[in-house]
């Protein structure tokens, strides 16, 4: 199966903008780190965005972020974690040093009491020690069905690292490099997922942002191959986190793609037509989070692909 009808999501309890990502991650607003009132509206939020889901159909599991620990990223889970249907978790390695106590084995136990079978937990976060990084599900875009893995090379996406999780997980890496302009600079896109989304039947990319032309062509094949369609979007559309989407299921086997409302709003009509062919839509506003995290809805959902017991 490419998608689940389980996500794990963290409510925040200390949410702010953190200024350990924001060396490399533009896709983060100016707002006052100070503000007082960022936490309660990212709560708002994500409160808002959970029901939506739920009112679809979603099984969400929803864990409160500990407040004895500071990690303002935690409402972005799938950078640290991810589930697959083998019952493997694997736990990866962050470029933010801050964001490396958002690992916690209690959410394991949780999942576990859920009815989920865990049966191996492949830890790559000792890479850490030696300034290697790869951000999970951020960092790696998994074709589940035909066994490849998609990921744009950064600061926090080692490409050696990357193969090792493809040899540990029998998938073919399609590796290239994805810019935006930053100040009239191409600079590396800081994860994968927010330049592109892998459906069961359809691709959500900015293709722009890959500016060598062979690495271009090799993905346009990949996906091509596997017979999905292509929906371009602009790298105007990215930066409204239009490529951060997650493919999922609801009631009745319904499958929606779900993305902010911002990214809803930044579509074209056609866009919103080629998706509709696919699969029903679910947008909420993220504005806060956007701004203040510099990521969205795909970055809040951790896909649950664990075998039930």
């Amino acid at each position: 199966m490419q998608i689940t009808d389980s996500i794990l999501m963290i409510r925040p309890v200390g949410f702010r903008m953190n200024e350990q990502t924001a060396v490399n991650n533009y896709f983060m607003g100016n707002m006052d780190v100070q503000d007082q009132t960022i936490n309660t509206r990212a709560q708002k939020e994500f409160d808002d965005f959970v029901a939506v889901l739920r009112e679809k159909g979603v099984n969400v599991i929803v864990i409160d972020d500990r407040k004895e620990v500071d990690t303002p990223d935690s409402i972005f889970p799938n950078n640290w974690v991810s589930f697959h249907s083998n019952g493997t978790v694997a736990i990866y390695p962050m470029f933010a040093k801050n964001r490396r106590k958002e690992r916690r084995d209690d959410i394991f136990d949780i999942l576990e009491e859920q009815g989920f079978r865990i049966d191996t937990v492949m830890d790559y976060t000792s890479a850490e020690e030696d300034g290697v990084f790869l951000e999970g599900t951020g960092s790696i875009l998994k074709d589940r069905v035909n066994q490849k893995a998609y990921c744009a090379l950064s600061e926090r996406a080692d490409e050696k690292l990357f193969i090792e999780f493809c040899e540990d997980f029998d998938c073919f890496p399609v590796i290239f490099t994805a810019n935006q302009t930053v100040n009239g600079e191409r600079l590396p896109i800081y994860h994968t997922n927010v330049m592109m989304a892998m459906a069961e039947t359809f691709v959500v990319i900015c293709l722009s942002s890959i500016d060598d032309k062979n690495e271009r062509k090799n993905v346009v094949d990949h996906i091509k191959k596997d017979n999905k369609e292509i929906i371009e979007i602009t790298e105007k559309q990215m930066h409204h986190f239009a490529g951060n989407m997650l493919q999922v299921i609801g009631s009745d086997d319904q499958r929606f793609m779900v993305m902010s409302s911002a990214a809803y709003n930044s579509l074209r009509p056609d866009q919103i037509n080629a998706i509709k062919k696919h699969c029903g839509i679910i947008h909420s506003p993220l504005d806060t989070i956007e701004t203040c995290g510099g990521g969205s809805a795909r970055c809040m959902m951790a896909e649950v692909f664990l075998p039930k017991r």
